[in-house]
This record gives structure tokens, sequence and C-alpha cells, in this order.
């Protein structure tokens, strides 16, 4: 089970989420409680040991912007939140996850179309691009991890994790919030808790 620990905005908390077993570090350069800037979240990055893959999280953000921070920050993928095309994510030439909001059905047809090779379901809000704090719905989540490399993402924490992924059976899961002390600040233990949660759970 992969665990992303997003959200990151300095180094002890990345340390400690690697330290915990993450597979993925997530860094907000979209507007967000938990942005970093690119300087910031280059020399952590620049800190990390080897064998975790970094992630820039961006919402409609112009292409050479990305292409930029993803080669300051050495990034491994970039994870892409708005309103982003098939053809706007081919241009970026960086490997990219891309986002999708659990609404409806429709959400699947648009999964298939996008063709991404990883992609995030998380809840959806009309108001918000991502970090909504909800639970997904399982139901719908579960279809559209049969599509893919889906990470699970929304209103997961130490204590729901488990039960999300025997539900979804998910790629990964995704946490921001839900391990924090307050935005932008992680909990320590509840990073080192959600990843043992989700580490021990083997759906069939």
């Amino acid at each position: 089970m992969i665990v992303k620990i997003c959200g990151i905005t300095n180094i002890d908390d990345a340390m400690a989420a690697v330290d915990s077993g993450a597979d993925m570090l997530g860094f907000v350069f979209a507007r967000s409680p938990r942005r970093v800037g690119p300087q910031t979240a280059r020399e952590v990055i620049r800190n990390l040991p080897p064998g975790v893959d970094k992630v820039g999280v961006f919402v409609d953000e112009q292409i050479e912007h990305v292409r930029e921070i993803a080669d300051l920050c050495s990034l491994n993928y970039v994870q892409l939140h708005g309103l982003e095309t098939p053809e706007y994510a081919r241009e970026l030439s960086v490997p990219f996850i891309k986002a999708f909001r659990l609404k409806d059905e429709s959400v699947l047809e648009q999964i298939e179309a996008f063709g991404a090779d990883k992609f995030l379901i998380d809840s959806y809000d009309p108001n918000l691009s991502g970090g909504t704090g909800k639970t997904a719905d399982f139901r719908l989540a579960a279809r559209a991890a049969e599509l893919g490399d889906a990470i699970l993402a929304g209103g997961l924490n130490p204590e729901n994790v488990a039960e999300a992924i025997l539900k979804v059976k998910p790629y990964g899961v995704d946490v921001s919030s839900g391990v924090e002390l307050r935005p932008g600040r992680k909990d320590h233990e509840k990073v080192k808790t959600f990843i043992a949660e989700a580490k021990s759970c083997h759906p069939s």
C-alpha cells in the first residue's frame, strides 16, 4: 500500500513521514493554508534520503511555471488538481497524477478518458479544488479504483484509513489534514499511526 503524506512545509515533518515509512511526500504550490514556496520545498527535498517520491501539487498553473518548479525541486511527479486537460498533462514532460473529485458517476468516464497512469480520487466540494477534509464516497471510489492506480484522498485519518482501504481497495492513500497539529504542521505520532494502519491492510 503506497502512502502519500501531503502538505509538507518543513524538513522536520518530511523526515518524520519518511522515517515512518511514507512512500510519497506532497508539496502544495497552489493557493492553500499548506502552500510552500519553491525555494523552501527545494531545501527540504535536497535533504531527504533517496527512495521517497516528491510530488508537487498545482491547480491550473501555467505549463512553463510547473516545469520550472518541477526542475528546481527535482519533483518525481506533478499532481494536477484543476481543470487541466490530457493535452496539458502530456506537454508537461513530467510524470503526473491527475486528481478527480467524486461528484457522481460521470467521473468514471472522465478518469478513463484522461488516461493517467496514476490518478487521485478525492471527495467533492463545489468550492474547493482539494483538501476538503471530507470523506469520499467509498462506493464510487471503489469503482474508480478498478480503473487503474488510484490514490484515495479525502477525510482520511488514523482511525478510518484501514476501513477506507478495505472498502475501496486503492493503489495508495493520501492524507494531509488528518495528521496535522494545524495547517502546515504535522502531528508526528498521527503520521506514524496513519502509515502503520495503512501498511497493515491487505485488501483482497
